[in-house]
């Protein structure tokens, strides 16, 4: 450390923060990255290559690894060790921290779809909820460059829920799978547009990164770099500039003010040492995660800002919102016992359903007033602990059940938009503290009529689109217990929203909050809206227009 001068913290190292640390220092601004957890090199660690068959349990998730043994999560999870949270009385919400550098983006699924004009201006649309800060076109460069930069595969499909890409910015989307192809056949007689997925693959090389060549889980992280994750990425080409440090085991206590109440760094625990250090900068940025960051802000108190920093509007932990979520499935009769063949690719789906019903909602067609999305499961993969299909018997004929119902199951995965309400918020339970003493945060959770209707409408899609495929489709639950739990869907944004006002919203359009000019916020917290769209694409896009602009406010010494 000796000899560096940064001139702004970040804290996080996932999405928003390893973004705003990239723009900043290609632009020669020296930053210092605080990450909670520990170091993380995929390129050495990664478990890409191992297969089920060499793991306990044929891989199957367990406590401390939650969506399989070989996931690239090392030290994070819905429960981290001396790192508790609470919720109130009935409430249930399941809250994700990754605790490792590169945080969420070692892991994440990688979708990566652009919010529309739709998803930017929904209260102009139906009144609910809370408009953002700018337009579609504002950002729609910003997409092009967070593209480009990550390297997404996908087509320009013309379709009003997916703004197009400009020429030459999307990597070829590899081919639709039989499975999905028989799905997509099924969508068009319903009338429902089906769409090649835009993903965080590499189908073709760039920069140090190698393409995909689609032979292990991108969940198990990628050491050659086709699968995005910052680790090998924005992390090294910003160290590559000489511009950025990383301290690890860093966890951030407070963010620090003058007797004036102007913000002059962080105060964070060593892990290693259990020792307390400061930091000074000329800015902060927090990208810790939505729920990270406002619990920061909150236990930030002071006689400046009794409520915590930044929360002059009493919106810090407000808004909390998570995609919504359920999954129905079928052993579908015309693919079993076809031909088995490697039916890889990038592990995810190629296709998927984008939302269809704009129109539909303009009409008043529909009960609910937000859209949703179904990702695909479908096709011959590495085979697990579990078996498909309700098999009878025993010997050779239920081996011979079995490996006819391989890879004849389909199922959809529904991620819908969930809008704001008044009973969705997290604040700090003053009662309970971490090992390094500071409060936790208590979350509050509860679901609308929207959400509920949202996902009636879905499982009622799935099962016309899985009768079409010939399955026989049972009594659908309802709603109330078909729905995933809040924060289950790893989605959880809104709890710093930015917005046209100081009244209603934690920060302006460009992430700086309204009460301290020179403290920032790139994280998922700032959304104004939660699209059902996945969140991460748009938190890069946000953290790389931010940054850029919070560099040329340092050029002109305004902070």
């Amino acid at each position: 450390m000796s000899g560096f001068n940064h001139e702004v913290l970040v804290v996080g190292s996932g999405a928003g923060g390893a973004m705003a640390a990239y723009q900043l220092t290609q632009a020669g601004h020296k930053v210092l990255m605080l990450e909670a957890g520990r170091d993380y090199d995929p390129k050495t660690e990664t478990p890409m290559f191992k297969r089920n068959g060499e793991a306990p349990l044929m891989g199957a998730g367990n406590e401390d690894k939650n969506f399989g043994f070989y996931d690239a999560t090392v030290d994070g999870g819905w429960q981290v060790p001396n790192e508790p949270y609470t919720t109130a009385p009935d409430s249930e919400f399941m809250w994700w921290r990754a605790r490792m550098l590169g945080g969420r983006t070692n892991h994440w699924g990688r979708y990566s779809l652009r919010f529309s004009e739709h998803d930017f201006k929904g209260k102009s649309r139906d009144g609910l909820g809370a408009d953002w800060p700018f337009e579609y076109a504002d950002i729609a460069p910003w997409y092009d460059k967070t593209e480009e930069l990550v390297g997404v595969c996908g087509t320009n499909t013309g379709l009003d829920d997916m703004p197009p890409s400009s020429d030459g910015i999307l990597q070829p989307p590899p081919k639709p799978r039989i499975t999905e192809l028989l799905i997509a056949a099924a969508a068009k007689k319903l009338g429902i547009p089906v769409a090649p997925m835009h993903r965080a693959v590499l189908t073709r090389p760039k920069d140090q990164r190698a393409a995909c060549f689609y032979a292990t889980p991108c969940g198990h992280g990628c050491s050659i770099g086709a699968a995005f994750q910052t680790t090998t990425s924005l992390i090294p080409m910003a160290k590559a500039t000489g511009n950025l440090q990383v301290i690890t085991g860093a966890m951030v206590k407070s963010v620090d003010i003058d007797e004036s109440g102007n913000v002059t760094g962080v105060t964070y625990i060593d892990k290693a040492s259990a020792s307390e250090k400061k930091l000074t900068a000329k800015a902060v940025v927090l990208a810790a995660s939505a729920c990270e960051t406002a619990r920061l802000l909150l236990n930030s108190k002071s006689a400046h800002f009794p409520n915590g920093l930044a929360n002059s509007s009493g919106q810090v932990g407000k808004n909390l919102m998570d995609s919504t979520g359920t999954d129905l499935g079928a052993l579908i009769p015309a693919l079993r016992g076809r031909p088995i063949y490697n039916e890889d690719g990038h592990t995810a789906n190629h296709l998927f359903i984008p939302w269809w019903g704009h129109h539909a909602q303009e009409k008043g067609e529909l009960a609910f007033p937000r859209g949703y999305h179904f990702e695909i499961g479908s096709r011959f993969r590495e085979p697990g602990a579990g078996i498909e299909g309700d098999v009878q018997g025993y010997g050779l004929p239920l081996k011979q059940q079995v490996k006819d119902n391989y890879g004849a199951f389909v199922w959809f995965s529904l991620r819908g938009e969930m809008l704001p309400n008044e009973h969705c918020y997290m604040d700090i339970d003053e009662n309970v503290t971490d090992k390094w003493g500071i409060p936790v945060a208590r979350f509050h959770w509860q679901w609308s009529e929207h959400e509920l209707k949202q996902i009636e409408h879905g499982l009622q899609t799935a099962k016309q689109l899985l009768t079409t495929m010939g399955a026989e489709v049972g009594d659908l639950p309802p709603a109330e217990q078909a729905i995933l739990k809040g924060g289950q869907i790893i989605h959880e944004v809104g709890t710093t929203r930015m917005g046209a006002s100081p009244q209603d919203s934690v920060t302006n359009q460009w992430g700086q909050t309204w009460d301290c000019p020179n403290l920032f916020i790139m994280d998922g917290g700032v959304f104004a809206s939660n699209p059902h769209k996945n969140c991460t694409l748009t938190i890069m896009t946000l953290a790389m227009r931010n940054a850029s602009w919070l560099g040329q406010q340092l050029d002109k010494g305004v902070l």
